[in-house]
């Protein structure tokens, strides 16, 4: 059984997609689901999913308390999934390459620091790029800088707005991310 935590800050929509892409494998669980916004609609998906739910809040997430708490759960891979804290140094070392993270650009463009969501849409729009696409990354101690796993992209118009981008986007994240995670929990090339 492969088990997997899904850190949240906003819709779910990409938790609600990993959940689902899952459901049929008896192989692979959401062990739990880690929000840092408790208005987040993440947190009802999770609980209409049945998946245990541990809001936090920054003095918790960085303490060794909560490391020993996804250490307790066996997890095998952490999953950011729009999630918009740094991830502390204590947890990247206690699950070393098994925290991953989607970005909704093509890396190393349009990263770091106030860099997601609606942000990297506007910026890239506002570039007149005739691309974009995701980054699944490796999460080390800075935002968006850890080795890329997978990139796609999506060919942008030139009257493409931000919404538009957006739109575009989210439709390779609903067709990658899961089939990613699936790869790295299984060791598939």
């Amino acid at each position: 059984m492969k088990r997997l935590a899904v850190f949240v800050s906003g819709g779910g929509t990409n938790l609600q997609r990993i959940a689902e892409y899952f459901a049929p494998n008896p192989e692979v669980e959401i062990a739990c689901v880690v929000s840092n916004n408790k208005e987040a609609y993440a947190n009802q998906r999770a609980k209409n999913l049945g998946i245990p739910l541990l809001s936090v809040d920054k003095a918790y997430f960085t303490s060794d308390l909560f490391v020993e708490r996804m250490k307790s759960l066996d997890i095998d891979l952490i999953v950011l999934a729009g999630f918009l804290w740094l991830i502390p140094q204590n947890l990247i070392d206690a699950f070393p390459n098994k925290i991953i993270n989607i970005h909704p650009a093509l890396l190393p463009k349009y990263g770091g620091k106030g860099f997601y969501g609606h942000h990297v849409h506007e910026a890239v729009v506002a570039a007149h790029e005739k691309e974009s696409g995701i980054t699944i990354h490796y999460v080390n101690e800075k935002y968006d800088s850890g080795d890329i796993i997978f990139q796609k992209t999506v060919a942008l118009s030139p009257s493409d707005t931000p919404d538009d981008v957006a739109a575009k986007i989210h439709v390779l994240e609903q067709e990658n991310f899961p089939v990613v995670i699936e790869r790295l929990l299984f060791d598939k090339k």
